[in-house]
C-alpha cells in the first residue's frame, strides 16, 4: 500500500502561482512514477503531469505546458507540481497518483494509488 496527501491548494488570483505536494508513506516510494491529476466540476478526471520513478523522464499536457512543472524528491518521498501563470479554467479538485509501472501514463486507470485531493480555485 502507499498512502499519499496533497496539500497546497487554495484560492488565488488568475497570473498567480501554487505549489502543490503530494507526500507518499508505505512502500518505497522511488519504485512508483507519479502522476498529477484533476477533476473540475461535472468534468471528467484529466491528466495533468506525470513524471517517472527517478524523475528522468516527464509528461505534461498539451494545457499545462509551459506553465506547470512536475518534479519530485525521492529522499523526501514527495512529488510536486509548480503551477504558474494561472487560469480560471485550472480550476478543479487536484490528485496526485502513484504507478507501479515507473514510467508516466496518461491513463487514469493505470495508477494504482491515490490521495484524497486538494482544491484549487483560480478567480478572474
Amino acid at each position: 500500500q502507499v498512502q499519499l496527501v496533497e496539500s497546497g491548494g487554495g484560492l488565488v488570483q488568475a497570473g498567480d502561482s501554487l505549489r502543490l505536494s503530494c507526500a507518499a508513506s508505505g512502500r518505497t516510494f522511488s519504485n512508483y512514477a507519479m502522476g498529477w491529476f484533476r477533476q473540475a466540476p461535472g468534468k471528467e478526471r484529466e491528466f495533468v503531469a506525470g513524471i517517472s520513478w527517478n524523475g528522468g523522464t516527464t509528461r505534461h499536457a498539451d494545457s499545462v505546458k509551459g506553465r506547470f512543472a512536475i518534479s519530485r524528491d525521492n529522499a523526501k518521498n514527495t512529488v510536486y507540481l509548480q503551477m504558474n501563470s494561472l487560469k480560471p479554467e485550472d480550476t478543479a479538485v487536484y490528485y496526485c497518483a502513484a504507478d507501479r509501472l515507473r514510467m508516466p501514463t496518461i491513463a487514469s486507470t493505470n495508477y494504482d494509488y491515490w490521495g484524497q485531493g486538494t482544491q484549487v480555485t483560480v478567480s478572474s
